[in-house]
């Protein structure tokens, strides 16, 4: 799942919109932003695999270190860690981290371990089951997300319209058509698994922070309309 993490991340920052974006919205991507790096430097194995869809064309052999059970909890708690300042925000930072895994579990191929090398793994597999469709599903729920989140921000006088257009560039730049992992799937190895951990750690990271921009400016206009009503 890609832009559905998103969306789940508007979500909850609807239902807590006191909490800084931050922490929710690079948040909800963590667990592949990490995913990523370890896969460059070899501690997880993904294998090239044009036939893998929807979007990833990549088989995820092994993804233990940070997409196991185990390792959900191990990084929502070093996540929540770092915003120990202030116990809600620290709260919903790790709640943030585990709707990774949670949203993951839907449609990953069974290749979500308990732990690093169990040999009991997790994922009810929609990715291989229904390929395209759910990709289209993927967005479905992301949209009812989205105009949820939308619905609660703008009893705040907060407008998700530009953090809702992004997703919508998003959603069509990870389809099966557009996706840049299909051009890292061609490539030869070392730059096969090297291009597909760059896509998904900047794919979560560069959106992550645009996004926390525009739900930020969107709650700074938000505040001055509610500060010039009567």
């Amino acid at each position: 799942m890609y832009v559905g993490h998103f969306a789940i991340g508007l979500a909850i920052k609807g239902v807590k919109p006191k909490v800084p974006s931050l922490p929710i919205i690079l948040g909800v991507g963590f667990m592949d932003f990490v995913d990523g790096l370890l896969i460059m430097l070899g501690a997880d194995h993904v294998t090239p695999d044009l036939r893998s869809g929807p979007y990833l064309f990549f088989d995820l052999t092994f993804v233990d270190w940070d997409h196991s059970v185990l390792m959900a909890v191990v990084l929502s708690l070093l996540w929540a860690a770092l915003f120990m300042r202030e116990a809600t925000t620290a709260l919903v930072a790790g709640l943030a981290v585990l709707s990774h895994l949670l949203a993951d579990l839907p449609v990953h191929n069974h290749d979500l371990a308990l732990f690093p090398y169990s040999g009991t793994h997790l994922g009810m597999g929609l990715w291989g089951s229904l390929g395209t469709w759910s990709w289209i599903l993927e967005g479905l729920l992301s949209a009812l997300l989205v105009v949820w989140a939308g619905w609660l921000s703008l009893r705040r006088h907060v407008s998700l319209l530009w953090p809702a257009l992004l997703l919508c560039v998003l959603f069509v730049a990870l389809s099966p058509w557009f996706s840049p992992m299909r051009w890292a799937a061609s490539q030869p190895e070392p730059l096969a698994h090297l291009a597909h951990g760059a896509i998904v750690s900047l794919g979560f990271l560069l959106p992550g922070l645009l996004l926390t921009w525009l739900v930020n400016r969107a709650e700074r206009q938000g505040a001055a309309v509610r500060l010039a009503s009567p």
